[in-house]
């Protein structure tokens, strides 16, 4: 299969600070991804834009706070988006093709596989996909957004099993601290495992335009790394920035992964699936799960919470509230409720369960 490329570019790096298409600077990405397309590379594009690049056009004054404004910004902006894209990739002979994406088209499973099917045979013809979330239709994404579509970048990267994501952004990679404010704040290099402390290093919110910030991009790599797929994160500004990030030697952070990629029924369990309920286990089944892939028996489960019901998907937690996984329950939680902490004997003996593992290891995934 030919090298798999995923970029994402966020709404500030296609705009002007009080909104509205920077017509130069979609040239100037476009030639980037022209470099890479000519190289035989198969490249997709994530792009944010739309409510930045409409609301001037509908005629407000500042980026709109109400869904129904947004909304009506991005039905303008997508438009302006996609033209000014289409336009400036033709000056290199490509195609392209815009897919918008809404969380619920990830949550189907149905749905999600007829997007890969489509997006395939888009790169089959080497034909460029621009995706982008579907504003115009979500409702609480809107607000809540894949973080400037970061998340939905990685989300696109695993589902696609690419070869690499480049996440751009105006810093040229991530720091100690926020080096416009700390002049000791020094830069990391690569990252290898993504700890909560880095996390807090990323800090919140971005630009006026955008919604996403550093902390979003690093969540995003997380979710990447997960599914096999390292992340750059970093500036691509001048001519070549694109390639050197690829080869690299870019301007920016490099998150690395052992990692292989995830079938596609691990990556909707673990990114994509809605949990019904939660299951809190104790130290000794965390490690069993983790560490020996083993299934999660009745008798490492503390608790549950929620309502659920034999295969539905559950989240896990450890005693102290953290993630360990999510997988799709044998139980209806009242059963659940009644079996934790018995014996897998005694758990036989006294209820009438299809199968004795709570969740089979092979219908889990480790977070």
């Amino acid at each position: 299969m030919m090298e798999r490329i995923v970029v994402k570019i966020g709404s500030s790096s296609l705009t002007s600070a009080e909104g509205g298409l920077h017509k130069p600077n979609i040239e100037f990405f476009a030639s980037e991804l022209a470099q890479l397309h000519q190289q035989g590379k198969q490249v997709m594009l994530v792009t944010s834009g739309a409510v930045a690049a409409g609301f001037r056009e509908i005629g407000y004054e500042s980026r709109p706070k109400l869904v129904h404004q947004k909304q009506a910004a991005a039905a303008v902006g997508q438009a302006l988006l996609m033209q000014a894209y289409q336009e400036c990739f033709a000056q290199y002979g490509i195609v392209t093709a815009q897919i918008l994406l809404t969380r619920h088209d990830f949550s189907n499973r149905t749905r999600i596989n007829h997007a890969l099917m489509t997006i395939e045979e888009l790169l089959s013809q080497r034909i460029v996909p621009i995706i982008n979330e579907n504003d115009t239709v979500s409702t609480a994404e809107i607000v809540l957004k894949f973080g400037d579509n970061d998340h939905l970048s990685s989300l696109v990267a695993t589902m696609t099993r690419a070869s690499k994501l480049v996440i751009i952004t105006d810093m040229d990679g991530l720091y100690t601290a926020d080096p416009r404010k700390n002049p000791d704040a020094t830069k990391i290099e690569r990252v290898e495992q993504i700890s909560n402390e880095l996390l807090e290093l990323a800090g919140g919110a971005g630009s006026a335009v955008g919604t996403g910030g550093m902390r979003s991009k690093i969540e995003a790599a997380r979710i990447a790394m997960r599914g096999g797929v390292p992340t750059f994160i970093g500036r691509v500004q001048q001519q070549g920035d694109l390639v050197s990030a690829l080869n690299g030697n870019g301007r920016g952070t490099y998150f690395d992964t052992v990692q292989n990629s995830l079938p596609m029924k691990k990556q909707w369990l673990g990114f994509h699936s809605t949990p019904s309920g939660t299951i809190v286990i104790d130290q000794g089944a965390v490690l069993a799960m983790q560490e020996k892939h083993k299934s999660l028996l009745p008798a490492g489960v503390i608790s549950c919470n929620g309502e659920f019901h034999p295969g539905d998907v559950v989240e896990v937690m450890d005693v102290d509230g953290r993630i360990v996984g999510r997988g799709v329950v044998n139980y209806a939680s009242w059963q659940l409720q009644a079996a934790a902490g018995l014996s897998t004997e005694e758990v036989q003996r006294r209820l009438d369960v299809q199968r004795i593992e709570v969740i089979h290891r092979d219908e889990w995934i480790t977070l």
